[in-house]
């Protein structure tokens, strides 16, 4: 038996770090994905693996394996198999599976990968119990750049084992991509979610639920809502490749608004106001290509708002900004995305704009060592294909 499943990145379109402080923020899916393949052997399979859990990282070249027999002695006491009910990986079956991801001598280079691989463990085994399987993990994300690459994995990986559980209910003879009922998703993203809490230790949530359900979520005062769009954005993404302290920036926006209450008081008021109107222009259709040009040209300038406050809170870069500055070049416009300080930059990318000018900013863009992708912003969210992907 075999299932594909794919979850797609998230970009924040506005509210990044005031977002803490009070104000809306947007985040949307890109339509750049993360793929988790899961086999099962055959009940009658004599073969090696047939005993044996397996996690091939393939963009990596990395595999590991577990004797199943291994992993029932570490995790026996977890295995009530009822997930239509998350559980949070906690107490000693974090020991336990911190243990069985030691055991793998995962490379000190690469070492960052042990949390992902023990949500895996987590996710695999209250989900899927103790079989034996082989799990293969490919990506178009870059990891680390800020585009929600672990909260893809954790909503992948879900679909892909809630998918062979009696939890749902999908036609397994269907061709193509599948798409989850409502409560469905609903289960999906919750364990999403618990594998996110071993890799993040305390996650917002928001990049779970934007893999899961796709399209657009605002999110205010720690609560999510769904967002439909209307206007098929397009965006190139810029991964200036220069990693960031999450913690450490969100921490000097703290600490510069209690140096100057009112001023940032003021930043994050024209965030919310920015995240409002943004709203408001992306419900609406564009019936023909001059309202969707006015539609971009409003996006493109909340956009350059967006940036200028980021600008006003400390979170920019050197590489962003030679990003901005490039693309200005060319009359477009860019902001950073995530968390800043390095990571990526979104340029929106109008409807009319020429393939010849989209080629020489990317060209321009590579000289400056930078990976460039582009993206369909807002569409779907976590789906399955059985028997292969299509």
């Amino acid at each position: 038996m075999e299932v594909t499943a794919r979850a797609p990145g998230k970009i924040i379109l506005s509210g990044e770090h005031a977002v803490v402080h009070g104000s809306a923020a947007v985040a949307a899916s890109i339509n750049l994905y993360t793929y988790i393949t899961l086999r099962v052997p055959p009940p009658s399979s004599s073969s090696e693996t047939s005993d044996t859990l397996t996690l091939h990282l393939k963009d990596m070249g990395l595999e590991f394996s577990w004797p199943i027999g291994r992993i029932k002695e570490a995790l026996s006491e977890s295995n009530d198999l009822d997930c239509s009910t998350p559980k949070t990986c906690s107490g000693k079956f974090a020991e336990s599976i911190s243990a069985l991801v030691e055991e793998q001598n995962i490379p000190e280079a690469k070492i960052a990968l042990a949390s992902g691989v023990s949500a895996f463990l987590w996710l695999y085994t209250c989900i899927q119990g103790f079989k034996p399987a082989t799990v293969t993990v490919t990506s178009e994300l870059p990891l680390g750049s800020g585009l929600g690459s672990s909260a893809a994995i954790c909503v992948a990986l879900s679909a892909a084992f809630l998918a062979f559980s009696k939890s749902v209910s999908l036609d397994k003879g269907h061709k193509g991509w599948l798409d989850f009922g409502d409560n469905e998703l609903e289960l999906l993203n919750k364990w999403a979610f618990e594998g996110e809490k071993i890799i993040h230790g305390k996650p917002s949530g928001i990049d779970n639920t934007v893999s899961t359900y796709g399209n657009m979520i605002k999110f205010k005062s720690g609560s999510l809502t769904r967002i439909k769009s209307a206007v098929p954005l397009r965006m190139l993404i810029t991964n200036t490749k220069v990693g960031r302290n999450t913690k450490a920036l969100v921490a000097g926006v703290s600490e510069r608004a209690l140096r100057h209450p009112d001023a940032m008081t003021s930043v994050f008021n024209a965030v919310d106001s920015i995240s409002k109107e943004l709203l408001t222009i992306i419900q609406a259709p564009a019936p023909d290509d001059i309202s969707m040009t006015e539609k971009e040209e409003k996006i493109g300038e909340l956009m350059e708002m967006n940036q200028g406050l980021l600008q006003c809170m400390g979170v920019s870069h050197a590489s962003i900004e030679t990003v901005l500055r490039t693309t200005l070049k060319f009359k477009l416009t860019s902001k950073l995305t995530g968390a800043g300080g390095g990571g990526c930059v979104l340029t929106l990318l109008p409807t009319l704009l020429s393939g010849t000018v989209v080629d020489k900013v990317i060209a321009d863009l590579e000289t400056c060592g930078f990976q460039c992708l582009i993206a369909g912003i807002g569409g779907k969210g976590v789906q399955v294909s059985f028997g292969g992907s299509s």
